[in-house]
């Protein structure tokens, strides 16, 4: 089926090509009657505006790119929600990408993304990622960038996160305050930066509190899943009989945890206190329900994409942007797990 153009428009209507684009646009020289019939052609003929010379003209495809670990992890899933809100509102289409966790196929990602001329990437960095030449070739190309969640300190570009070790300390004082000594860590891998500030923050709880660290109470989840809290749960079994108290790296490594203590006839909290990491639906669904830090998906995805946006329009007309990092708060969410 042939494409309708401007021009098939205005000659079905006897006027000038110029007086049925400024129509469509709502141009204020043009009368409501005549803007009554152009769009009523329009619909008629089913016309629908060439994207690609639109890109052209303006020099922006109004697409953007977002790389995330993974898509079925609750916190992302939130954090898309966030970031499609406010990109369908302002006429933007989002390229979705999943890394599941892989360098390489996050450097292939970037480059895809790159290809396509997207107005700017949106993208929280996979656990296995030790170098950052593809990020930083995003900047040198000018691209407008912002990381969220797992981030590169390395990287000079605007970041929406929360304060990771202040959250962890926080998780870890709430079960000192309900009475645990001896505390284990399930953390997350090494690499990544939230991993690491979650450690430091649960160390640091220890210390301030006069509780003394103890490198064997560390448990590694390299995926960071249910299987691996079932792991680690049993691990540490067979490790301390004499662990009150649990701090996890995400609600499913707790869920987790928690499968194996109700298998063994361990109660919880009774024996061991329990507390997670993000707030997922799924901690309320337990047995017994998980005590655990809001972490805000949603309004990370916001404020990702907000500031993205500002550094588009900035790059537009050519004006000056000072990357940014905004701090989203957090709060601990008591449930019946402590």
């Amino acid at each position: 089926m042939k494409e309708v153009t401007l021009k098939q428009i205005a000659e079905n209507l006897g006027i000038s090509i110029t007086t049925v684009s400024k129509a469509l646009k709502d141009y204020p020289d043009v009368s409501a009657k005549t803007k009554a019939r152009v769009k009523e052609e329009a619909a008629n003929l089913n016309y629908k505006p060439n994207v690609f010379a639109v890109n052209l003209r303006t020099k922006e495809s109004k697409t953007l790119g977002l790389i995330i670990p993974e898509v079925v992890h609750h916190f992302f899933s939130s954090v898309i929600n966030g970031i499609i809100e406010q990109a369908e509102k302002k006429g933007y289409l989002v390229i979705i990408l999943q890394s599941n966790e892989n360098f390489e196929l996050e450097k292939k990602q970037v480059d895809l993304l790159i290809s396509k001329r997207v107005d700017g990437i949106m993208i929280s960095l996979a656990s296995t990622t030790a170098e950052i030449s593809h990020i930083n070739r995003i900047k040198e190309l000018e691209i407008p960038l912002v990381m969220f969640d797992k981030i590169s300190k390395l990287v000079d570009c605007s970041k929406i996160i929360i304060n990771d070790r202040e959250a962890a300390y926080k998780a870890t004082k709430h079960l000192i305050d309900r009475g645990c000594k001896r505390i284990a860590h399930f953390r997350g891998p090494l690499l990544p930066q939230n991993s690491i500030d979650r450690f430091l923050g649960y160390k640091k709880a220890l210390e301030d509190h006069g509780i003394t660290y103890d490198s064997s109470l560390i448990y590694i989840c390299e995926r960071v899943n249910y299987e691996d809290g079932r792991k680690a749960a049993q691990q540490l079994l067979e490790d301390h009989d004499d662990v009150d108290g649990i701090f996890t790296n995400t609600d499913l490594i707790a869920v987790g945890t928690i499968a194996v203590f109700n298998e063994r006839g361990i109660k919880v909290p009774e024996e061991v206190s329990i507390m997670g990491f993000s707030n997922w639906f799924v901690s309320q669904a337990i047995t017994p329900s998980l005590s655990t830090v809001d972490q805000p998906g949603y309004e990370m995805g916001k404020q990702t994409f907000k500031m993205l946006r500002k550094e588009i329009k900035a790059k537009k007309k050519k004006s000056a942007f000072t990357p940014k990092t905004v701090t989203l708060p957090t709060h601990v969410i008591q449930r019946n797990s402590t």
